[in-house]
């Protein structure tokens, strides 16, 4: 049974387009591989991927998850989370015959295979449940609860969530690109912004001009942002370092299932 390929309905600058399978592929291709060989580096080489590209994979791979898909610690090294497995397991089964009374329900796995074969400029890509919208007469603020204590805040016009039939207790997809998220250090910077994510500063890779910057905001969730050079040294900012991620609402682009 094939997965449909992914539309999404996204107002404004980005407009809807047709994703295919392949990704879901690639990425469900590399937990097997995490699977039998304990290794992220190791199974990046099988499938011919970069270590970098293996790690930014997962990270999405987690972000859009249900609940976490790879467990990785320098003691036991790094495998498939109970769910991770039993995602895998109904992937290979949906390849070859209709899953029947399988641990995750055929729809819900369906949904999760369609999050994870998500292609967008975005490089930041939650799944999660609307938890409240509160609307105007223009516009509605929408919390996007996307699992292990983290919710998101988005402004979404009121012709869009109707077009997108947005209601609460629906799953929808949160966009944030990468040069839209603002750090601090200091968690009470007076910046104006609905979303404030605390979490703590995993990597930093420094580019010609900008650096990229991933913040651990829970053991299933990352945040990647692009900042300056010049504002990595001017706000101190370092590996382990305990960090705040600011967001406008307007900032979050909200996509239907």
């Amino acid at each position: 049974m094939n997965v449909p390929p992914l539309q999404i309905q996204i107002p404004g600058e980005c407009q809807p387009r047709p994703t295919s399978i392949r990704n879901a592929e690639r990425n469900l291709e590399l937990l097997a591989s995490i699977e039998a060989s304990g290794s992220i580096s190791r199974a990046a080489k099988r499938i011919r991927l970069s270590y970098k590209s293996a790690w930014d994979c997962v990270d999405a791979m987690n972000n859009l998850s249900q609940a976490p898909l790879i467990d990785y610690s320098a003691e036991v090294g790094t495998h498939l989370t109970e769910y991770g497995r039993r995602l895998l397991e109904a992937w290979q089964q949906l390849r070859e015959a209709p899953p029947s009374a399988e641990p995750l329900e055929a729809a819900e796995i369906q949904r999760q295979l369609r999050a994870l074969s998500l292609s967008t400029s975005a490089r930041n890509q939650y799944r999660g449940r609307i938890s409240r919208i509160e609307r105007d007469a223009i516009e509605g603020c929408v919390t996007l609860d996307i699992g292990e204590g983290v919710t998101l805040q988005a402004t979404v016009s009121n012709d869009s969530l109707e077009e997108m039939q947005l209601r609460e207790g629906t799953m929808a997809m949160a966009l944030i690109k990468a040069d839209f998220v603002m750090l601090s250090p200091d968690p009470a910077v007076g910046i104006g912004a609905r979303n404030r994510l605390h979490g703590k500063l995993l990597s930093l890779i420094p580019g010609a001009v900008r650096s990229e910057v991933k913040l651990r905001l829970s053991p299933g969730r990352t945040l990647t942002a692009l900042v300056t050079n010049a504002s990595v040294a001017e706000l101190g900012l370092g590996s382990g370092q305990d960090c705040t991620a600011l967001i406008k609402a307007s900032h979050v682009i909200v996509a239907a299932e």
